[in-house]
Parts: structure tokens; C-alpha cells; sequence
């Protein structure tokens, strides 16, 4: 495929039409009386021969620069591909009970523990890895909600980001208060909004979110409720996830002497609400409690029904304007040269 980037360059070549026209009835034409003209010799010389093709050699170097102008160009190669795509949001609960060890695996030499938040970013991580075509954006939320990353189809980013994705630890003040208290909170109508808001605008028919808690909602400025009518208007699929039940789960800690002990606490997941909001927006519930539950989940959500997605891909131009533009500039070196040396004018 040949194309011109710079089209418009060739109106160029009409200002040479007057230049032209002017150049030639301004020529001075010299001559002399003599009275027998018999007696002249009508041979032409070479310099007059040279001299008159010099004005067409130097319209043509011009000719050729502006070609040069207007960028010639040939395709290397286009692709047209149709891929089925997808905007899914995943959003995921940072708060503290998300250090729970309940998703750890017994193995010949002991247990090897892991936390519940490592089991999502391996199991996202995966997901992400497998649906290369699909808009994928990640939100995290305690008390507050964070854009990890935008909206994107660049899924190294997205991996890259999940991997720094960690839970916050408490801070205190000299007397031992807890600073950041509503940063450990879980406020899961905000985490739902603002992650409606990510994927509402993008240029798919299937818009998914997939909600990850393990807690309740006890902070936040829009209620949960409100937020899943909100998605339901805006036709957002919401795919919750609940992790673990409710009563103890184990917690790595460190005792009185700086050892790190397994201990357990009181866990409290709203299973009413997350069900609530699925159903609301036609989506769907899983309560998971192992490693090989959460992916069984994430494997049923991306059979979702996808939307078809016509993309065009171009590869890099090939520049040829060098040549054009060198050519140009030999022949306007040439005529001009010609003009000094040989008819001996400066123009």
C-alpha cells in the first residue's frame, strides 16, 4: 500500500505555474545587427543546448522536493484481527482480615502458609494472564477505594500493579491509639460505585465487575444498595466474591517474646449483602474457602457471554521521502551549477 502522509504539500505545485510564466517572459534575449544573416553559422552550441534544459532540470529538482514534503509512504504490512473482549473491573478488599491464613496448604513437611490476599493476587494474576484481549482495570478498598490502574488492555501493567497490591498496617500515636482506623474499615458501596464509574464509558457491550470481600460494610459514603442500582442502571454485571465464612480464621502473629505464632480471631463476612448485590444486578455469588474454590469461581466468570470486537492493527510505515528528497536536491545542485559554470549566470 502507497500513500502520501503530507498530501497537501502538492498545492505547492501550482504556485510554480505564474513563477514559471513570469521567469519566461522576463528572459533577456540578446542579439546583433549584421547585415548578410546568410553569412551566419546556425549551428547550435552545447551551451545552448545545456542552457535551455537547465530551467527544466531545476523545476524537476523542485518537483521532487515537494514530492519528498508530502512524505511518500508504503505500508509494511495491516492486520485486521476480530477478538472477543470484555471491560472487567476487579476489586479487591485490603482490610485487615484479609491476613487470614485459612487458605494455607498442609503439605509432607508442614504447613505452607499463605495468606487469603496472596490466593487472590495469584488467582487474578492468572485470570489476567489468560485473557489477554480483555479491559481489565484494579481497584483495591479498605475504608477508602484506590484505582491500582485505569481501564487497559496492557496486561503487564496490570500484573505489575498486582503484585504491589498489600494490605495497610495500623499506625499508632504515642499513646497507643490507632491513627488510620478508617483505613482498616471495609466500605464496599464505595468500592462498588467508584468502580462502576472505571468501566461504564468503555466501548464494549459486556461490562463486568468482580467484587472480592471478606468482611462487611461498616464505612463509606454510598450504601451498598445504592450502589448495586447504580450498576444495574448502567447495565454492569456485578460477580461477587465472598472469602472464608464467618466465625475464627488464624492470624500469623508474633507473641510476647518477638516469635511469630498462629493465633486465631473473630472473622465476620456479610454473605446477605453480596448475594444481594449479584442478584440485583443479574450477576452471580461465590463464597469461596480454598485456594481451588477461588479459581473454580474466576473460571466460570470468564465464560461470560463476550462481545465481538473489530480491531485494525498497522504495522509501521515504511519512509521514502529520503530518496525523493535527495534526488531533489542533486538536480537543484546540478541546474544550478550548470547555470554558473556553463551559460555563466547567476540565475
Amino acid at each position: 500500500m502507497f500513500r502520501f502522509e503530507n498530501p497537501m504539500m502538492f498545492l505547492f505545485l501550482f504556485l510554480f505555474i505564474p513563477v514559471v510564466y513570469f521567469f519566461m517572459r522576463c528572459r533577456v534575449k540578446r542579439g546583433m545587427l549584421f547585415s548578410a544573416t546568410s553569412r551566419i553559422s546556425h549551428k547550435t552550441s552545447w551551451r545552448s543546448r545545456v542552457g535551455s534544459l537547465l530551467p527544466l532540470l531545476y523545476l524537476a529538482g523542485l518537483v521532487f522536493v515537494i514530492i519528498a514534503l508530502a512524505r511518500p509512504q508504503t505500508l509494511f504490512s495491516s492486520m485486521r484481527q476480530k477478538t472477543d473482549s470484555i471491560a472487567i473491573a476487579m476489586v479487591v478488599d485490603v482490610s485487615g482480615s484479609m491476613e487470614a491464613l485459612d487458605f494455607s496448604e498442609k503439605t509432607p513437611t508442614g504447613w505452607d502458609y499463605i495468606t487469603r490476599l496472596d490466593v487472590v493476587k495469584e488467582t487474578f494474576a492468572q485470570f489476567v494472564e489468560q485473557h489477554p484481549d480483555d479491559l481489565v482495570a484494579l481497584l483495591t478498598f479498605g475504608g477508602y477505594v484506590t484505582t491500582v490502574t485505569p481501564l487497559t488492555m496492557d496486561d503487564k501493567a496490570v500484573l505489575h500493579a498486582l503484585k504491589g497490591v498489600t494490605i495497610p498496617g495500623q499506625t499508632v500515636d504515642n499513646r497507643g491509639q490507632i491513627t488510620n482506623q478508617e483505613e482498616l474499615m471495609t466500605a464496599i458501596g464505595d468500592a462498588l460505585a467508584t468502580a462502576c464509574a472505571r468501566v461504564k464509558n468503555a466501548e464494549v457491550k459486556s461490562k463486568i465487575i468482580v467484587l472480592l470481600s471478606d468482611g462487611e460494610s461498616n464505612t463509606g459514603l454510598i450504601q451498598p444498595d445504592k450502589a448495586a442500582k447504580l450498576a444495574k442502571e448502567l447495565g454492569i454485571k456485578v460477580y461477587t466474591i465472598g472469602v472464608g465464612t464467618n466465625g475464627q480464621a488464624p492470624f500469623m502473629a508474633k507473641d510476647m517474646f518477638g516469635n511469630n505464632r498462629v493465633q486465631y480471631a473473630n472473622v465476620t463476612l456479610d454473605e446477605a449483602l453480596l448475594q444481594k448485590i449479584a442478584d440485583e444486578t443479574d450477576g452471580k455469588y461465590f463464597n469461596v474457602k480454598n485456594k481451588k474454590a477461588f479459581e473454580s469461581a474466576m473460571e466460570d466468570i470468564s465464560k461470560l457471554e463476550k462481545t465481538t470486537v473489530k480491531t485494525t492493527v498497522y504495522n509501521q510505515y515504511n519512509e521514502l521521502f529520503v530518496k525523493y528528497l535527495l534526488i531533489g536536491i542533486l538536480l537543484l545542485i546540478l541546474s544550478t551549477s550548470l547555470n554558473m559554470v556553463v551559460t555563466r549566470n547567476i540565475l
